[in-house]
């Protein structure tokens, strides 16, 4: 199957028509980086007694209120309109959870991080799912300011135009990964894609062809023999597997042929810089939402609908 065409934004408004929906579309470019206006006055950041100040921000473009924009980390909950900020002490594989509606709301993501005593190291991640937009943005003490996550495109627009632009930018074996209005699933995580699902050998052949034999669900989550295996299995997701080793780590040369992950190619094409983690080895040549600085002052992570 080739790849499908990118369709442009009138595209996708006539997708939403059909669905009896209308929402604004955005005129950013895809991949385009937040200007510092989304990031609000960084300067009255309250300064960390800890390792670093995290504070979140209600993107949702006046869906929700800042008393229903959740958070959650290390036992505490609170809306941003009670308190916006966290005081972020050292601490190894940390998660912090992020909610709409309530804090037990059914739109739900998260990011990821382990914080040293003068180090942050973290992300944003799609490797289960899509559930919310999510973009964080770190600044640290010499002046590294860096930004990854969902792209401005995708935070200017409604989430009804980012499910029709998903449907509308994905071969069919993936449509189904969209749950509604709720979530998308990884492929990874579809049954569609596990043994016994109607794409259960949507890599099969391809993958044998490289010399892997492994089930489409455990490519797609690097799972199984590929566990241990990054670039291997980072090939197989990007279609690169049977090109010559130098050139399967090649960016420019993702993506281009059917079996991929195109979920993940989505994430990317619709991520801050191309940048995302669409599955678990995604950080091989250096593609993934990971960012990683000496001596942080704070983080920004901004929450959208």
């Amino acid at each position: 199957m080739p790849v499908p065409a990118r369709r442009t934004a009138f595209a996708v408004v006539l997708a939403l028509a059909a669905m009896g929906l209308s929402a604004p579309i955005a005129t950013a470019a895809p991949g385009s980086t937040p200007p510092d206006s989304f990031w609000g006055d960084t300067g009255a950041i309250p300064p960390a007694q800890n390792v670093l100040t995290v504070k979140v921000l209600n993107r949702t473009n006046g869906k929700y209120p800042d008393d229903q924009v959740y958070w959650s980390f290390n036992g505490q909950t609170h809306s941003i309109a009670e308190q916006p900020t966290v005081d972020m002490g050292a601490n190894s594989s940390g998660r912090m959870n992020f909610f709409l509606g309530s804090p037990e709301g059914k739109y739900t993501d998260f990011i990821e991080f382990t914080v040293g005593d003068h180090v942050f190291n973290g992300n944003t991640t799609r490797v289960d799912a899509f559930g919310l937009k999510l973009a964080m943005r770190l600044h640290s003490r010499d002046g590294f300011d860096t930004q990854v996550g969902d792209d401005y495109e995708t935070f200017q627009e409604d989430r009804a135009a980012t499910f029709a632009r998903f449907q509308s930018e994905v071969p069919d074996e993936f449509k189904g990964l969209a749950q509604g209005q709720d979530r998308i699933l990884a492929p990874g995580k579809s049954p569609d894609f596990q043994p016994g699902g109607k794409n259960e050998n949507y890599f099969t052949d391809y993958a044998r062809s490289a010399g892997v034999d492994e089930t489409t669900g455990n490519i797609a989550a690097c799972a199984g023999s590929l566990a241990e295996a990054a670039d291997k299995c980072a090939a197989l997701n990007r279609h690169t597997a049977d090109l010559p080793a130098g050139q399967q780590q090649d960016p420019a040369r993702f993506y281009q042929a059917a079996p991929a992950n195109y979920y993940a190619k989505f994430w990317h094409d619709h991520g801050i810089d191309n940048r995302a983690y669409g599955f678990p080895y995604d950080d091989a040549a250096g593609q993934s939402s990971f960012v990683s600085h000496n001596d942080p002052q704070w983080l920004e992570v901004a929450v959208g609908w």
